[in-house]
């Protein structure tokens, strides 16, 4: 499914272009779990091998999806306020124990954990809430949301150039795709475990 996934996708990276990379990316920022990592390596690889995108071109399109989506979520949570977001928010994959722990990660950083938050899983998709409750500075909101998912496009794209150098991995080679996904998840499983999963377990 993944490959069949990847395969659509590059396709439709010749029609759609840094337009469908920015709404993937918009996507990935509100709360529908469709990994980024998913969205900017394989576009990454394409630049590289036909030169019809350029890495500069993804990293903006994909800053600028994410703080699409994030804006969203900002003044999604800023409009409804705290009661409606906890009421109703468990229907859209928001329980109450994420937007607690996405509040305690706002509360201890402020704008730099918005900036933070674009690395990580589970809180970047949730630091738009807290930080549209409390109503933060939405300039400042902006700013380091750009920032953040600048950065972290930037090493997604990386990622892409060195994985398409991959020979068997380019080819579908099931063993050498497991291989990669392993170290990615492992990866990102330490990022959470360290500067997440021990937060969010604070009472």
């Amino acid at each position: 499914m993944l490959k069949m996934f990847i395969d659509w996708y590059l396709g439709a990276l010749d029609a759609g272009g840094y337009w469908l990379v920015a709404l993937l990316m918009a996507v990935e920022s509100s709360i529908v779990p469709l990994p980024s990592e998913l969205v900017v390596p394989p576009a990454a690889h394409l630049a590289v091998t036909t030169g019809r995108m350029s890495l500069t071109g993804i990293v903006i399109a994909g800053a600028i999806g994410s703080w699409v989506g994030a804006s969203a979520m900002y003044w999604l949570a800023r409009l409804l306020g705290r009661p409606l977001v906890l009421r109703f928010g468990r229907y859209l994959f928001v329980t109450p124990d994420k937007i607690a722990a996405a509040e305690r990660w706002s509360a201890s950083f402020g704008p730099y954990g918005v900036f933070a938050a674009r690395l990580l899983p589970v809180i970047r998709h949730l630091i738009g809430v807290p930080a549209g409750i409390v109503r933060m500075h939405f300039g400042w909101y902006s700013l380091v949301t750009l920032i953040g998912a600048a950065f972290w496009t930037a090493v997604l794209c990386a990622v892409g150039v060195v994985a398409g150098r991959d020979a068997a991995l380019v080819a579908g080679d099931m063993h050498r795709v497991t291989l990669w996904l392993a170290g990615g998840v492992a990866v990102l499983g330490v990022l959470y475990w360290l500067l997440v999963y021990r937060f969010m377990r604070r009472r």
